[in-house]
């Protein structure tokens, strides 16, 4: 008989497996049909959607906090914090919202968190597979690296409209830009170093269970 947390979990997984897949397949959709002019128009197509996804990614952080998912806290807290912050920007700055790089942005994260759904629901069926546990933590890692190169992109673009707004006077540009930059890459090393980690303890896991049967 299945738990209230177990399908309260799985139902969580399969909503932003739901909401990520519409977010891309939208963003590709709009791009083949209006080519580069739809870049410009990608957060007001799947702002919302997005900023709800996120939101609600917050609640991760209490899964793993209270054992309802196997994760480790520390990478997924430093996700979340990321793409919190970056989103809190781009809502701010309209004049942010129409470049391209949110457009690319965007693609990444929803592509990340395609590969990482499905694998969690997966995980609560104990229904895992050998090619989606491969998957989830080999190619989840690059594209992790170049999510946070991309977000640095969009602190340096957003930067220079910082100076029209409220935030001007509490934020000295060169150096929000070089503690934000230190920041990112010291939480994106050690989110990638727990991520290996992880990726070692899982595929060692699913060799000793292959070798027991």
């Amino acid at each position: 008989m299945l738990s209230l947390r177990l399908v309260y979990i799985f139902s969580y997984n399969l909503f932003q497996f739901c909401g990520h897949t519409w977010i891309l397949a939208n963003t590709i959709a709009r791009y083949l049909m209006f080519g580069k002019d739809a870049l410009a128009d990608t957060f007001y197509s799947v702002g919302f959607v997005m900023s709800l996804c996120q939101l609600l990614s917050n609640l991760e952080l209490f899964h793993i906090a209270d054992g309802i998912e196997k994760a480790r806290l520390l990478p997924r807290f430093i996700h979340v914090m990321e793409k919190n912050l970056l989103l809190v920007l781009v809502v701010m700055l309209e004049e942010v919202q129409s470049k391209p790089v949110v457009c690319f942005q965007f693609v990444l994260w929803n592509s990340m968190d395609l590969l990482r759904y499905p694998h969690e629901m997966l995980r609560v069926m104990d229904k895992r597979s050998v090619a989606m546990l491969w998957t989830r933590y080999t190619l989840w890692i690059p594209l992790y690296i170049l999510s946070v190169a991309t977000e640095g992109i969009t602190i340096y673009q957003a930067l220079p409209y910082i100076e029209s707004t409220a935030l001007n006077s509490y934020v000295h540009q060169p150096f929000f830009l070089l503690l934000y930059l230190l920041v990112l890459t010291l939480g994106a090393y050690i989110s990638v170093w727990q991520l290996l980690k992880e990726r070692q303890h899982q595929l060692e896991k699913w060799n000793y269970k292959k070798k027991r049967r």
